[in-house]
């Protein structure tokens, strides 16, 4: 009897001390999570007033032009007698005179002098002298009067005004944007010049790009740009000044073809007096370099001098062939798979994840640029990754990786908004940081807002971000302003600068940011207007019902894309900063996974109606311009397919604002359901999921096939909702198993002390409940039991755990249940043989007999509504979350303590320890070998996709291994370890068995 109590009170000391573990584990899992949120001071969306509208102003037709006879002047005169062309000209018209001194050959700065009649451009240097004629070009495709600015200094704010490529060199099939699912970031820039083998250029191709690049080049010029970024670097370097490439390898050979091709455009643009920098993400790699430098350092070692001097000797390569090339504009926050182009073997990898990093190599770099008279800018871009991952939103780890770096060199290009380029951002204090130079980053064609396929006029917030930055920082000096590029190339609208689709949207934020680099105090307005005549109509009606459209355009946006009192709020979680348009995750992907619904629901539920009322208006706004500009007289546009293209990108807009506010109605039922366990709420949800369901078939029946006007991917959305069309099923399915469970083991409990245990199956449940609660009578429990008892010992846990499992994902969740019953498999079978001709029977009741009770919390957790109900806990409610996990850890690990009790008894503390590891160690290895044969990625893709806790969009953009910083080998770790206990198991086990043979 005192044995009977010494062990009773021994199992309550581990009982306690696994729950107070566990209660340790709910608060770590708290802690990892950290999901909590706090208001912002944002960046309001500013609705825009119009400027009034004039009657146009004739474009004149000059009576002579004296200006230098340079190449770069004749571009800038082409410029201006095009801009008249297309409409009859006042004749006889001005004269112009162009002068240009020999002052700072960077300064654009010019003044028009003379008479209206007599107009003369004086600068102090060809950069202002041809400035001053594009401005004029800009005044006459804008309708007004060329000697509007007479006698006016005309002096640039910012003289860095830098684009990306546009779209030279991407071909224009809209097949690569049909299937609507491709999420590569790679713009594929001359696909059709590269060939894989010699020669490696294809000449006809290369022509076509090239003029494909001359129109870019000039329509840059005359926008105001004065820099361009050109994608690119480890495929033009041969590093023949380290052994990089052997004899022959066509790697050497490729990069120098490449440099003959590509290096035309170089020069083009500097004869064009626009810089050139070759935009690339580090580390940049081909096989052959990632191999001499794993080899030479052992690994790809970031921190050292050394390494980074071989990417230094290739800059000085590359420049000493290249003249034309100003410099390298470096990337480390962003690289690997998804900007990787198939069949292409230079390619990135995620590596300078460190200050130490970062440092060194803009140390050498800076150290190469200024010896070499050049530049390196280097973007402050992170997300989430590594430890210089918040870089670019906190102001703290900005100087800890920059602080003391202060080569003149250097320029740090950061974007305005305290995020990525999402509407409802703080403005960037980072900008306001450091001793360095820095440039601004502005996106034209908003890829998180249906990639500038909808009207945006971004005028306002530009100018107060840019007026608030240079107030506070005056070693700004430039924009980098992405004509096309950011984000997915091939998803969502098919939309190429200057080529295809409603790209004039996009130019109209371009111009604006070029406006204000050059005067931030510009009328953001008076430019609106200019887009409009030039792109639609000089009509005056038309021009004011455009303008009138356009200044209303960031209420559907802001409204209808995002759930302001959602977006207004700085979330974090697993020590990221998620976006504000989360239920869009990302681009044009609506979410369906619960980490994202339910969080956002929590944090809106207080402003449901706001929430509601959000999307409304912005329908109601959208119609409202779309009312605007369809009652404009179709013969007043410039073509009637440009009338005809703005009212559909209209409508489109007002469809699929439609679908969000259904959709949002969606969510918060549902989370109103999962919260207050409201019939009501439920029966509110069913009606906003018909809705919704109508609503996109007709978006899907309207717009499928569609190119310029793609439907919202709604492949995530509709697997939450089939999720959670299936969670009152799901809930009574946990509640009739949570009464089989517990008639299990009240039975077992009461067998012993009535005639129940007489019954069929009766002796099972007792020794089920015996030895689960008291392991070391698990033999005892089950001596004498009948072969139909012994069947049910193992298949009503074993059916029970299946249950749980299949109605816990919705029977939707295949991987995660067989990785879960093979585990489980593979332990049982493990001790099986290990045990070999003893008696299974007890460690099965014990393992058993737990494996009842942790299902029982499970479906307890599940009965209230369904699998939906139990992750809303989990994300939304720390208290519950805490308190499940404390219990459902002491049960698992109670699971193996038992276990190892009831083997004690047959055969001793240690060899009863070791049969228990290792089962739990094969158990372990084998699923995560498994998983890592197949791909961790991989895995956790499907695992995801089914059980959908996560956006289903991560996996198709940065992926969740990366996006979480878990390591690829992490699988073939856990297997590693795995393998450990295994073998340490059988260690301890093996005497076991030598005795069974003798």
């Amino acid at each position: 009897m005192a044995t009977a109590t010494r062990r009773g009170a021994l199992a309550v000391v581990v009982a306690i001390l696994l729950i107070a573990l566990g209660a340790g584990a709910g608060f770590a899992v708290g802690d990892a999570l950290g999901i909590r949120s706090e208001a912002a001071e944002v960046l309001e969306p500013r609705t825009g007033t119009p400027a009034p509208v004039a009657a146009p102003v004739a474009p004149p037709e000059f009576a002579s032009v004296d200006a230098p006879d340079t190449e770069r002047m004749g571009v800038a005169l082409d410029a201006l007698r095009e801009a008249g062309a297309s409409v009859d000209p006042v004749s006889p018209g001005p004269t112009l005179s162009v002068t240009a001194g020999t002052g700072d050959a960077a300064d654009d700065t010019y003044l028009l002098t003379g008479a209206p009649a007599a107009l003369r451009i004086e600068a102090v240097s060809e950069a202002g002298a041809v400035r001053g004629v594009y401005d004029l070009a800009a005044q006459v495709r804008a309708g007004r009067d060329i000697a509007e600015h007479l006698g006016v200094e005309m002096r640039s704010r910012l003289p860095l005004r830098m684009a990306d490529l546009g779209a030279v060199g991407v071909a224009s099939d809209p097949a690569q944007w049909r299937p609507g699912t491709d999420y590569s970031h790679a713009s594929r820039a001359f696909a059709d010049v590269l060939r894989p083998e010699a020669p490696y250029v294809d000449e006809d191709a290369l022509a076509a790009a090239y003029d494909d690049f001359e129109t870019f080049l000039r329509r840059s010029l005359a926008d105001g740009f004065t820099a361009i970024a050109f994608p690119g670097f480890v495929e033009f370097v041969t590093f023949d000044d380290a052994p990089v490439y052997a004899d022959g390898d066509r790697h050497r050979q490729r990069a120098l073809a490449l440099r003959e091709a590509f290096g035309r455009m170089w020069e083009r643009a500097d004869e064009l007096g626009v810089d050139v920098y070759l935009r690339t993400d580090m580390l940049a790699l081909t096989d052959p370099l990632e191999a001499y430098l794993t080899e030479r350092f052992g690994s790809l070692e970031t921190t050292s001098p050394e390494f980074w001097d071989v990417y230094g000797r290739g800059l000085d390569e590359l420049y000493a062939a290249e003249p034309a090339l100003d410099g390298v504009l470096v990337r480390i926050g962003e690289a690997g798979d998804v900007y990787d182009v198939e069949g292409w073997d230079a390619y990135s990898k995620l590596a300078v994840t460190d200050a130490d990093s970062v440092r060194a190599m803009l140390t050498a770099l800076t150290a190469q640029a200024e010896a070499s008279g050049r530049e390196v800018i280097f973007r402050s871009w992170s997300v989430g990754v590594g430890a210089v991952g918040d870089m670019h939103t906190d102001a703290d780890s900005y100087r800890e990786v920059l602080d003391g770096i202060d080569s003149p060199a250097l320029i740090v290009s950061t974007k305005y908004t305290l995020g990525d380029f999402y509407s409802w951002l703080p403005l960037n204090d980072t900008l306001l940081e450091g001793t360095q130079r820095r440039i601004v980053e502005f996106q034209s064609r908003r890829e998180f807002e249906n990639f500038g396929a909808f009207p945006n006029d971004l005028g306002p917030e530009y100018q107060e971000a840019l007026q608030t930055l240079l107030a506070g920082n005056d070693r700004i000096e430039g924009v980098w302003v992405w004509t096309q590029d950011g984000g997915p190339w091939r998803a969502g609208p098919m939309s190429l600068h200057l080529k295809v689709g409603e790209w004039q949207f996009a130019q109209l934020n371009t111009q604006l940011a070029l406006a204000l680099a050059r005067d931030p105090d510009a009328d953001v307005a008076e430019v609106t207007q200019d887009w409009a005549r030039e792109f639609f109509s000089t009509d005056p009606v038309t021009v004011e019902a455009i303008t009138a459209a356009m200044a209303l355009s960031r209420e559907p946006i802001a409204q209808g894309m995002y759930i302001e009192p959602f977006a207004r709020q700085r979330v974090l979680a697993i020590g990221l900063e998620p976006p504000p348009m989360m239920w869009l995750f990302e681009w044009d992907i609506l979410t369906g996974d619960s980490a994202v619904l339910d969080v956002l629901y929590t944090l809106v539920k207080d402003d449901a109606e706001a929430a509601m009322q959000g999307g409304a208006d912005a329908v109601t706004t959208a119609e409202r311009m779309r009312d605007l500009v369809a009652a404009t007289d179709p013969s007043t546009w410039r073509s009637p397919h440009a009338r005809e293209a703005f009212v559909e990108t209209l409508d489109y807009e007002v469809d699929t604002l439609r679908v969000l506010g259904a959709y949002r109605a969606v969510i918060l039922a549902q989370g109103e359901w999962h919260d207050t366990l409201d019939p009501a709420a439920h029966t509110a949800w069913t009606q906003a999921r018909d809705a919704f369901t109508a609503l996109t078939a007709a978006h899907a029946d309207r717009y499928d096939g569609d190119v310029q006007h793609p439907p919202l991917n709604l492949t995530a959305a509709e697997l939450g909702i089939e999720r959670t069309d299936r969670d009152l099923v799901m809930a009574w399915l946990a509640r009739i198993l949570l009464a089989l469970a517990v008639a299990w083991v009240v039975i077992g409990m009461l067998s012993a002390r009535t005639r129940l245990v007489g019954r069929p199956g009766a002796a099972a449940a007792r020794a089920a409940w015996l030895a689960a609660t008291r392991p070391w009578r698990a033999r005892e429990s089950t001596l004498g039991m009948l072969p139909l008892d012994r069947w049910l010992l193992l298949l009503v846990p074993g059916a029970l755990l299946v249950a749980t499992r299949a109605v816990q994902t919705s029977f939707l969740g295949w991987v995660h249940l067989a990785v879960v019953f093979g585990a489980w498999l593979v332990f049982v079978c493990v001790v099986r043989l290990i045990l070999w001709r003893r008696s299974p029977w007890p460690v099965i009741a014990a393992v058993g007999g737990v494996v009842v009770l942790r299902c029982i919390l499970t479906l307890a957790a599940l009965s209230f509504t369904g699998p939906g109900g139990y992750w809303f806990a989990f994300w939304t409610d720390p208290v519950r979350r805490t308190a499940y996990i404390a219990v459902a850890f002491a049960l698992f690990v109670w699971v193996f303590v038992a276990a190892g009790w009831a083997l004690a008894a047959q055969v001793g503390a240690r060899r009863a320890t070791g049969t228990v590891l290792a089962g739990v160690g094969a158990g372990l290895a084998l699923p995560a070998a498994i998983v890592g044969l197949v791909g961790l990625e991989r895995a956790l893709t499907a695992w995801n996709d089914q059980l959908g806790l996560l956006p289903w969009g991560l996996s198709r953009i940065l992926g969740i291994t990366v996006y979480l910083d878990i390591p690829a080998w992490t699988a073939w770790a856990a297997a590693g370890l795995g393998a450990g206990i295994l073998a340490v198991g059988l260690a301890l086990a093996s005497s076991l068995r030598v005795r069974l043979r003798a």
